[in-house]
């Protein structure tokens, strides 16, 4: 399993301490550094103004959303990014939810599995590079049909003027729901996880295993798919002071990231059983209680998804990490708890023996087939 570390998006202003923490990473041998966005930064431009300082992490947008730039757009930032790197990028892209699609960028939200086909397909085309791109879909059109309402009839098809670095650029899919999840499985590269809790990994290999059995591409769907986990870490010597720090995260996503009756972060906590006081955060939250909500947030369902508490107990939880399907665990939180975190699972336990968990994760460098 390789660990990287997620930057997630900005807040108020740009996070402070990324470059050293990259510094140190990639001297530790950890494998990537990823980015996002919500409606604010942008994934990309950061990943390219912290990556030149990298030679070796991998650097992948996790995630860039579809709605925010049209296929072609996406696929020419990919392969510029691809070529600065020396093909180090790693394209992640989500659909994000109705109200950040629709309120945001003022686009519908309709069929939004059927929209990342088209998508996605487009961008393969454009990085392959192997013929001028003319896509007839429900989506997306190019060139623009001549009989489109004030289309002046002149487009044609074409064919990126930069020869890509590589020919395929690793895209992976953000999803929560069962069938985006079988959806990446069925035509990415890899599944980057949201709320991925190692308790529901059974179901996950499932959904997986669905996506695999359709999969139309002469690829092996198993072989180097990444499934990556984006896991918060805070190092405390109290257990409840360390999960204050990711309740507002969570109380944000299950209450305000989404409508009530569309939200798709709190669907996916819901399977993990703890939709009654999810119910109690999302009231609380919609009613601008944003305090009351994190609070009310249980320990248990903190502990499930991230990594709170001293660095012993990181170090044991890490553990149950090991044995799922996760291929690529990313870290997110303040460089000391990510490197405490890490340091902690490399002490001997009793008898001499090394705990398994960031320690014996970092040797190993290669993807594990899921």
């Amino acid at each position: 399993m390789r660990i990287g570390l997620q930057t997630g998006y900005w807040s108020r202003r740009p996070p402070k301490g990324i470059v050293p923490a990259l510094v140190a990473a990639e001297r530790l041998g950890l494998d990537s550094v990823w980015t996002a966005e919500a409606y604010g930064s942008d994934a990309f431009t950061p990943l390219a103004w912290w990556g030149s300082r990298t030679r070796r992490l991998r650097l992948g947008t996790g995630i860039a959303q579809m709605a925010a730039r049209t296929p072609t757009a996406t696929a020419m930032q990919a392969i510029t990014l691809d070529h600065l790197s020396g093909g180090r990028f790693v394209l992640g892209l989500g659909a994000s939810g109705p109200q950040v699609v629709e309120g945001w960028y003022g686009q519908s939200y309709r069929r939004p599995l059927a929209r990342t086909r088209e998508f996605v397909d487009i961008v393969r085309q454009v990085i392959a590079r192997e013929r001028p791109v003319a896509y007839d879909g429900e989506f997306f059109h190019l060139p623009l049909p001549g009989d489109t309402p004030g289309a002046l009839g002149l487009g044609k098809p074409l064919k990126s003027t930069v020869h890509p670095l590589r020919s395929e650029i690793p895209i992976v899919l953000a999803a929560q729901g069962p069938k985006n999840v079988a959806l990446a499985a069925e035509i990415a590269d890899g599944w980057m996880a949201g709320f991925y809790a190692p308790r529901l990994d059974p179901q996950f290999r499932e959904l997986l295993a669905a996506g695999f059995a359709v999969r139309a591409d002469e690829r092996s769907p198993a072989a180097g798919f990444e499934v990556l986990a984006t896991v918060p870490v805070v190092v405390r010597d109290d257990i409840e002071q360390a999960a204050d720090v990711v309740r507002p995260y969570v109380a944000l996503y299950a209450g305000g990231m989404g409508a009530k009756e569309a939200n798709f972060h709190k669907q996916s906590l819901d399977r993990l059983g703890y939709g009654k006081a999810l119910d109690e955060v999302q009231d609380l939250y919609l009613a601008g209680r944003k305090e009351d909500a994190a609070r009310a947030v249980p320990l248990e369902l903190v502990e499930e998804v991230a990594l709170v508490g001293p660095p012993g107990k990181i170090g044991r939880d890490l553990e149950r990490w090991e044995s799922t399907a996760v291929t690529t665990l990313l870290l997110q939180g303040d460089p000391a708890s990510v490197l405490t975190a890490l340091a902690a699972a490399q002490e001997p336990t009793v008898g001499g023996r090394v705990r398994a968990g960031a320690g014996s994760l970092l040797s190993r460098v290669a993807p594990r087939r899921v």
